[in-house]
Order: C-alpha cells, then structure tokens, then sequence
C-alpha cells in the first residue's frame, strides 16, 4: 500500500512498479462510472478469446487530436481500438473562435486539412473514419460531440509523466472522463 496524495501516490507507484496499464474509475456529477486506460494497445492488454465476444461493443469511437506529437502518437490506437472493434471512428479537433468570422473560417479550413493528411483519404474509405473540426472550449466540445454523435469510446493523448499528473487529475482530459458521457482511453507517450 502507498501512502501520499492520491495523484502522486497513484504516478509512484504505476512508475515504480513499471506499469503499462493504469485503470480507474471516476465520479462526474451525474454518477455515471468512467474509465481511464493508459499504457498497452487495448486489444494487447485483453486477452483475445474469439469464443467469447468482448463484454462491451464499440460502434462509434473518436479520437480527439490538437495535433501534438503526443495526440497523433495516441492515433495509432485509436486505430487499433477501431480495428478491434469494427467501430467507427471520427477524428476530431477543436479549434478556439479566432478575432473575426473569416479567420474563424480559415481555421477551420486549416484544421480540416490537418486531419485529413493523418489519414490517407483511402483508408478513411475503408476503415470507416471521418473527420470533424468543431469551435470553442475543448472539453465542452469533445463532450458535446460523444453526446451528439452516441460516442461509445473517446480516445485522447496526453503528454509525459509530468503533463499525465495534469491530465488526470485537473485537465480538459479530466474533465472529459467526469463530465462526459462516454469512457475514455486517455494515452501518454511513454519517454
């Protein structure tokens, strides 16, 4: 047992103990139990049984990237999930109101473009992944897309050690697993 702030605790010991996968729950406002995966490719770190189907089915999953060296790392499994699964998967990016309506339009041209050059337009085709640009505060957006679009799984990368002390315990990736509505596979680059 470890004794400590529960953040530091949890960092010190998945650490320590050469943890690849960290789950937990979380409590949001409404009650609804969220998870939290870090580490291993999730079809690596459940065991593949073809003779009993998974315990729960993803259809629609979405990748939330800012088009960090950490959220395009985390992509590949957002893939891997969707492969899985058979799901589908959006690539998502919100983008802040720029200073005028055209500047706003340019960047959302800009951020499609981004998205679109993550994935050739091909294997968006066959592997049934779209893409969305939405406008205004992150985690409101990422929330009220898995609302929108009856998101079954939300995929996000977080930066480093450091930075996953910041996502878990006080972020847009926080507030993400205790508002929404969907579990999250939040996925941090190993250093």
């Amino acid at each position: 047992m470890q004794e400590g702030l529960d953040p530091d605790s949890i960092l010190a010991c998945a650490q320590a103990q050469n943890t690849d996968v960290i789950v937990m729950g979380t409590h949001g406002r409404r009650g609804f139990d969220r998870l939290l995966v870090v580490g291993k490719l999730l079809h690596e770190s459940l065991p593949a049984d073809e003779e009993q189907p998974h315990p729960h089915h993803l259809s629609r999953i979405f990748f939330r990237t800012d088009f960090s060296e950490d959220s395009e790392w985390a992509l590949n499994y957002a893939i891997s999930v969707r492969a899985e699964y058979d799901a589908e998967l959006t690539l998502l990016h919100v983008s802040h109101a720029a200073s005028t309506p055209a500047k706003t339009e340019d960047a959302i041209g800009a951020a499609k473009q981004q998205l679109d050059r993550l994935i050739a337009s091909q294997g968006r085709k066959t592997l049934k992944i779209e893409t969305a640009v939405r406008i205004g505060r992150p985690y409101e957006q990422i929330i009220q897309f898995a609302v929108d679009a009856q998101i079954d799984m939300v995929t996000m990368g977080v930066r480093g050690r450091g930075a996953l002390d910041v996502a878990v315990f006080g972020s847009t990736t926080y507030r993400v697993m205790q508002l929404g509505p969907s579990p999250v596979l939040a996925v941090a680059q190993k250093l």
